[in-house]
């Protein structure tokens, strides 16, 4: 950063920087620093004369949140990543008679609200019942150039945290200080993962990696990102699903192959989309879509208890539980339900019509099944709040599906909608490797008419399936959606440590290190 950028705060902290080390003080000292405690663990565990023993000698560090200077002592608060303390540091105490501008002069005026140090002392319980470390010395471990947001506190209650959206997604580092309860999200979106992961263990299933660079963007009906690799002079794309190179893996002898996958969509972004986002996806051979049911709802149980306690969940206003069983409504009564419509039998210009009727966009781009999910999306969707299946899907929409057994025209595909919004997408696997082809040649000349989203043909899937492919069910879950459901979360950016943001201007210069 260049100095005629710098606040007055900055500029005021660079000089003690230099002021620090003119006394020898290394404001970044590379030794290990023996912490042997948490202000969580202190603060649960002092019982007062009964074990003061044991909190005789304790080491924690942290960053420094406020201090309270009354002359030759101060009350300080520290925080690290377990929660906050009160530290009392006393002239007199931490300077053993020698040394007085450690006290009058390092802790007074070179130190600020941010910075990180250590303390070493005993535990004792102020006049006011406040477990505290009576500090016998401490050290500088980083020296902090930039404040802190201000957050009020009173009694122990935060009553000016902030909330500026653009401030906590772009500067996370920041929010995860000043408003550490935010920390508690990604601790139960690990143990959300955590959950899921001993599930599929515990069943058989393996984890497995797959590329996330690839020459065919397969799996899914979405816009991809394009890069180039340059060694092989081809284009590359960020995938958009891992799907094909999963049912791959069943082609090759795996009966049950699960990833967490990070994927990648060129498309908007608002509350529930990020460009870049976490799907897990899992395939089983031998299976169809009502053993794939049946499996997500004790999935998504195990996992809501798991995380809350309880099968039951707050989203926003309303109350979901996910204890199994689920309602199932197919996707034609569902539509049927909310728009009063049966397009069962409706062709592509017969659904135009009620797209027009129903007064949803439709352009020319969109096929049959473009638009039976438009209907489907702005008619109905929105009004499934509790878990439901949304199950035998038009061919149209579903290229990688297998027909249904007994309802011509349909496949054998579920969503699962929570709260309005899709959270799972499955199917009964489409093995034939004939009609894989005819389903992808269908998709070409959508892309053909200028629908971006469509699939491109991957030769190489094709030829895996032709050396036989068994019966498989597979299935993929928004990971980022769930997580925003199991911990009350209304942003998608309030589940994911580092959202994708818009570049700040004073960073987009030709210098990349300007700020």
């Amino acid at each position: 950063m260049n100095n005629q950028h710098l606040s007055e705060q900055e500029t005021i902290r660079r000089e003690k920087l230099k002021e620090l080390s003119k006394l020898g003080i290394d404001a970044y000292p590379a030794e290990l620093y023996p912490v042997n405690s948490t202000a969580a663990f202190i603060k649960s565990s002092y019982t007062g004369e009964e074990n003061k023993s044991d909190f005789a000698n304790v080491c924690i560090a942290g960053r420094i949140m406020s201090i309270r200077d009354m002359g030759k002592a101060s009350f300080a608060v520290l925080q690290d990543y377990s929660g906050k303390i009160q530290i009392y540091v006393r002239k007199d105490d931490v300077t053993n008679g020698e040394d007085k501008m450690l006290y009058d002069v390092v802790w007074k005026k070179l130190l600020d609200i941010g910075d990180i140090i250590g303390v070493k002392g005993y535990v004792f319980t102020t006049k006011t019942g406040e477990t505290s470390i009576h500090v016998t010395s401490f050290t500088l471990l980083s020296k902090s150039l930039r404040p802190l947001p201000v957050v009020k506190e009173k009694d122990g209650e935060t009553f000016d945290e902030v909330t500026d959206a653009e401030f906590r997604y772009r500067q996370r580092y920041a929010d995860l200080i000043v408003n550490p309860h935010v920390k508690e999200t990604f601790i139960r979106r690990t143990k959300m993962i955590n959950t899921i992961r001993n599930f599929l263990n515990e069943r058989g299933a393996l984890e497995v990696d797959t590329p996330v660079l690839q020459n065919i963007p397969g799996g899914a009906a979405a816009r991809p990102f394009v890069t180039h690799h340059n060694a092989l002079d081809v284009p590359f794309y960020l995938r958009i699903a891992n799907e094909l190179f999963l049912k791959r893996l069943i082609v090759g002898g795996f009966e049950w192959v699960y990833e967490f996958s990070r994927n990648f969509r060129n498309e908007g972004m608002d509350r529930t989309h990020n460009p870049e986002f976490t799907v897990l996806e899992f395939y089983t051979a031998y299976k169809d879509y009502i053993w794939m049911m049946e499996t997500t709802e004790q999935l998504l149980e195990t996992t809501a208890i798991a995380v809350n306690g309880t099968s039951k969940v707050t989203s926003g206003a309303n109350e979901i539980d996910f204890k199994a069983p689920y309602k199932r409504i197919t996707m034609y009564d569902a539509i049927k339900e909310y728009t009063g419509i049966d397009i069962s039998e409706k062709d592509e210009k017969g659904l135009r019509e009620v797209c027009q009727q129903l007064g949803i966009h439709a352009d020319r781009t969109m096929g049959k099944g473009k638009l039976v999910d438009e209907i489907f999306s702005e008619k109905c969707e929105h009004h499934f709040i509790q878990p439901t299946f949304i199950i035998d899907y038009p061919l149209e929409m579903s290229p990688l599906t297998k027909k249904h057994r007994s309802k011509a025209g349909l496949v054998e595909r579920f969503e699962l909608i929570v709260n309005g919004k899709e959270i799972a997408n499955a199917y009964s696997e489409l093995n034939d490797p004939l009609e894989q082809r005819e389903r992808f040649e269908e998709q070409a000349k959508l892309m053909e008419r200028g629908d971006d989203e469509a699939m491109f043909i991957d030769y190489d899937f094709l030829r895996a399936l032709e050396y036989g492919m068994p019966p498989t069910s597979g299935i993929g879950f928004g990971i980022d959606r769930l997580c925003m459901l199991l911990t009350n979360q209304p942003s998608i950016q309030d589940v994911l440590l580092f959202p994708q943001m818009r570049p700040e201007k004073e960073f987009q210069t030709g210098d990349r290190a300007t700020k």
